[in-house]
């Protein structure tokens, strides 16, 4: 197949966007497809075989780690001579907007992909006016797909009520020979504790942003005795953080990929999550692959992820005396703890990248397959 991506964030930017259209690309080019990418720039010239063709971007007002697309130019000689299959636009906004007008241009199906809940963040930024227009235009954008696709059951609904059409979800995976207990590191386990390798350690690991609700395990410190808390990210919220968390037992490790985050899910006791606002939580599932016990709040992608009780707990967001109450009970009982790591890294293995990425490719091609007639965006 040819498809064509239209991505409004990626490389040099990580995150679990970034990393989700990497293994899509590692995939495509695996199976034999052909594929070309229209991203901001600054990213590399290609990637796993696809061609990347960078547009002019800017810092994004109220998030200044989001670069956000300028679509000068048409990218009409390119995509014309690609010739796509199957356009996919990831978190459609602006280049998303010139893919869906390519698409319609020149016949070709769209499969729109929903990834971040920007209205959500809105509230914690202080746009909370904006909430309900930046929910109408990702309805009118993503409405013009033949198909959209969401990491979790949770986002399902959550577009469905809000108007979206043609949903289905598309999970996410994980590279389990990458996270594994077998990462342990002692020296990590060190530098992650501040030098008391014997103490509790708790981790933490994604974007330091406001709507990550960081602030939720301050008072935790205080009220699980010796516990040690490791921070592994970065994020426009790390100085308010760093200020929070003075005089506090806590680590700030800065942004960590690769082998060096795999020893950091390894060699921590728990890791907890105390975000209310993710689409899937890529982060849980890679500690879950580490053998780690994960603490999550019951809200949004988790809750796909976490069996209460079997494979990792469940706390009601918001709550921190939730959260000690479960890790002192973890800490209190290392046996229960350590089966529940086992089950954590049993479910993780039963969730590759291959998986998930056959299942869309798939969907692309069913709907190469049919008609202009039969499209189901022309048809609704």
């Amino acid at each position: 197949m040819r498809v064509a991506i239209f991505a409004e964030t990626f490389l040099p930017k990580w995150d679990g966007i970034t990393n989700t259209l990497c293994r899509l690309l590692e995939h495509l080019e695996s199976e034999g497809h052909e594929s070309i990418m229209f991203a901001p720039e600054g990213a590399p010239s290609s990637y796993a075989s696809t061609r990347i063709h960078g547009y002019p971007a800017f810092n994004c007002p109220w998030y200044n780690d989001l670069r956000l697309a300028t679509p000068l130019g048409t990218a009409t000689r390119e995509i014309e001579e690609f010739q796509p299959d199957v356009i996919h636009v990831a978190s459609p906004l602006l280049l998303g907007a010139m893919g869906l007008k390519k698409a319609k241009q020149m016949g070709v199906p769209v499969v729109a992909s929903y990834h971040t809940d920007v209205p959500g963040y809105m509230e914690h930024y202080g746009f909370g006016a904006l909430r309900q227009p930046s929910w109408a235009l990702f309805r009118w954008l993503h409405n013009q797909a033949d198909l959209n696709v969401c990491p979790s059951t949770h986002t399902r609904r959550q577009l469905e009520e809000h108007g979206f059409e043609r949903v289905e979800i598309w999970a996410r995976g994980v590279d389990t020979d990458l996270y594994s207990p077998t990462r342990f590191s002692f020296q990590m386990r060190d530098r992650m504790s501040g030098g008391v390798p014997d103490a509790p350690l708790l981790l933490y690991a994604g974007r330091l942003a406001v709507e990550k609700r960081l602030d939720l395990l301050r008072p935790v410190l205080d009220e699980v005795p010796g516990a040690r808390l490791c921070l592994v990210g970065s994020g426009p919220a790390e100085e308010v953080l760093r200020s929070i968390f003075r005089g506090t037992d806590t680590t700030f490790m800065g942004y960590l990929k690769g082998e060096d985050l795999a020893a950091a899910y390894a060699s921590a006791d728990v890791f907890v999550f105390p975000s209310e606002s993710e689409t899937f939580g890529n982060v849980v599932l890679e500690a879950m692959a580490s053998g780690l016990t994960a603490v999550c709040a019951a809200a949004g992608g988790p809750l796909d992820i976490v069996d209460h009780g079997r494979n990792g707990y469940l706390f009601t967001p918001g709550r921190h005396a939730e959260i000690s109450s479960l890790l002192e009970w973890l800490i209190a009982h290392p046996g229960p703890s350590r089966a529940i790591g086992q089950r954590a890294r049993i479910h993780a293995e039963a969730n590759s990248w291959t998986n998930v990425m056959v299942g869309l490719v798939n969907r692309y091609r069913e709907l190469a397959e049919l008609s202009e007639a039969e499209r189901p965006a022309l048809a609704g």
